[in-house]
């Protein structure tokens, strides 16, 4: 059940697909170039296969417990944590002026897919502290900023973010929580907040809440939504910890996975109101929140694409060591399972949908470091628009496809895999979640179709296709039976998405039920299609570099012509659902259910 960080992949996605090299040719980021990243990448990787990978069954088995309205977590954790912490992790992405290391998007990324293959519930406290660190910087008083945001990036205090209320679910128009404000400039803030993960812990001495509340007159509905800092404890002009404040977690639950990862009902204000500071400006909560918010969807797409990649591991190395019946091509006894077509098809389907899929998140995380360092404005904007379109795609499509492959690595186990003792089935567990929170895929794909498309009637979505056609005509120019096999299945692949872009433009405001019915195929049709591209650019890499390590690129040209048979097929099947099962759906009335 061990985890070995796969460098090579990381670093050619980096470097060959996600253009490292015009990432670091960005002001600003000059400074960190192949060597630096490979550095850091192998420095991740000791610490997350050595200290934390470790930990993850432990977390399954003997997960955070609650009493007397405190959370103690797995045995090690607080140990680990304070390693990440000491070892700067917490800042890869922050600024230097706060301590941070100030690592581009790109090289930060491969070092969260290592921590959340290491374990899904440890990396879960850092990557909400990551969020509310983002949200503070950008939507902060300079007060609050020098109050919180250092402690924050240096991992010595967590931070968390409260949405979900009981009555409100993904609702945030139903919130509640209110915030009356004092004469000191402060609030008391009131109220109950629901699924809110590391809202109470052992492991950081403070932790930082970022709340939504409604203020006294706010509008109803989501205009009327304000954010609140709300820390568990209060802090000195000097930064010294002070009392407590009055926040506390009444209970935490009882989950199908990620078991190590306190999931917190927080109660605001029963002894007289939690003090809390407004972020920003009154009834813009929502706009602020949804900076966190989309920092956690990018992140949660990458727990989907590291928890695949665990899976497939374990399911490779059991494919080795067990053996069963004969060889269909003949042999003396029984073989290795991997001999046995079908395991190879499950295992070349888990690897196909992993690489693509981290390929396609480490473009976009390049395509963020341009939009936020680019010199030119229009440069910025238009990196900007195809990072917006690209963040639902992978937070759908990768933890969907984390399911199906951690599933299909519990199949690869047999009845092993249903025994516990494997961990195969832990990974099933932990990934079921991925698909729920920080929004469902529902609401992904409904900001794919509403946001994304419909808003710009189709352009950004038209744009990517565009980029696609390129490398389509750069597969045309190479003359061999792979890359025209990637050729013919990537071209039907991008003529099915343009197809659903065109018919949700076309119905989204006559027919928005029919539309919304296909919505989230499709978004598991971009998903297919923008993978699928980026396994076009990798074979086309790999074969022009196969002489040099024929082993790993001669696997590259495979795994890649595997996804043009295999995967982007379903592209013209996701279209047809599209096009064709929305008036069906809704022809059901909701009685005949």
């Amino acid at each position: 059940m061990t985890y070995h960080a796969p460098l090579k992949d990381m670093l050619f996605v980096m470097q060959e697909l996600a253009g490292l090299s015009k990432v670091t040719a960005l002001p600003g980021l000059e400074d960190y170039d192949f060597d630096t990243a490979q550095a850091v990448l192998e420095e991740s990787a000791k610490f997350c296969e050595g200290v934390v990978a470790p930990l993850n069954r432990d977390g399954d088995k003997n997960p955070s417990t609650w009493q007397d309205r405190a959370v103690t977590t797995t045995p090690g954790f607080k140990e680990a944590f304070a390693q990440f912490a000491e070892g700067g992790w917490q800042g890869v992405i922050h600024p230097t002026e706060l301590g941070g290391q100030g690592f581009p998007k790109l090289i930060a990324t491969p070092c969260a897919e290592m921590l959340h293959a290491a374990s899904l519930s440890f990396a879960l406290c850092p990557m909400l502290t990551d969020g509310a660190i983002e949200a503070l910087l950008v939507a902060g008083s300079e007060e609050l900023k020098a109050k919180f945001a250092a402690k924050l990036i240096s991992g010595q205090w967590t931070g968390t973010m409260n949405l979900t209320e009981p009555q409100a679910g993904s609702d945030l128009a139903a919130v509640r929580s209110r915030a009356e404000p004092q004469a000191d400039g402060s609030y008391k803030v009131f109220g109950t907040k629901i699924f809110i993960t590391y809202g109470e812990h052992d492991m950081a001495e403070n932790i930082v809440h970022l709340v939504l509340a409604r203020v006294p007159g706010a509008p109803e509905g989501v205009k009327g939504i304000s954010l609140f800092l709300v820390p568990k404890f209060m802090v000195g002009d000097d930064g010294t910890l002070g009392a407590r404040n009055d926040t506390w977690c009444v209970s935490i639950e009882h989950k199908l996975g990620i078991k190590a990862s306190p999931t917190a009902v927080l109660q605001f204000g029963d002894h007289g109101g939690a003090v809390g500071y407004l972020v920003g400006q009154e009834n813009r909560g929502l706009e602020y929140m949804f900076i966190m918010m989309n920092a956690a969807r990018f992140a949660v797409g990458m727990q989907g694409i590291a928890v695949a990649d665990r899976a497939y591991q374990q399911a490779v190395r059991f494919a080795h060591e067990r053996t069963q019946s004969r060889d269909l091509a003949g042999s003396d006894g029984p073989v290795a399972i991997i001999h046995h077509p079908d395991v190879k098809r499950m295992l070349l389907t888990m690897r196909a949908h992993v690489e693509g899929a981290r390929a396609l998140a480490y473009m976009a995380a390049a395509t963020s470091d341009a939009a936020h360092h680019a010199s030119d404005a229009a440069v910025k904007a238009h990196n900007q628009v195809m990072y917006e379109f690209l963040v639902p795609v992978i937070k759908g499509f990768s933890t969907e496809m984390s399911i199906e492959m951690a599933s299909l690595g519990v199949q690869v186990h047999g009845g092993m895999g249903f025994i516990e003792e494997t961990g195969a089935a832990q990974h099933y567990r932990d990934a079921r979640i991925l698909t729920i929170y920080e929004g469902t895929t529902a609401i992904q794909a409904n900001d794919i179709v509403g946001r994304k498309t419909l808003r710009d009637k189709g352009a950004v979505a038209k744009a990517l296709c565009a980029q696609v056609a390129i490398t389509e005509q750069d597969l045309a120019a190479h003359d061999n039976e792979d890359c025209a096999a990637m050729l013919n299945a990537l071209r039907q692949g991008r003529l099915a998405l343009e197809e659903s872009i065109d018919f949700i433009v076309a119905n989204g405001k006559t027919a928005p039920k029919t539309v919304y019915a296909g919505a989230v195929n499709y978004l598991k049709l971009a998903g297919v299609v923008l993978c699928g591209w980026q396994m076009g650019r990798a074979m086309m890499i790999a074969q022009e570099q196969l002489d040099s390590d024929p082993a790993f690129f001669g696997a590259k040209v495979i795994t890649a012509r595997f996804y043009a048979d295999a995967v982007l097929p379903q592209a013209a099947a996701l279209s047809q659902s599209i096009r064709q099962a929305g008036e069906t759906t809704n022809r059901m009335a909701i009685d005949m259910f």
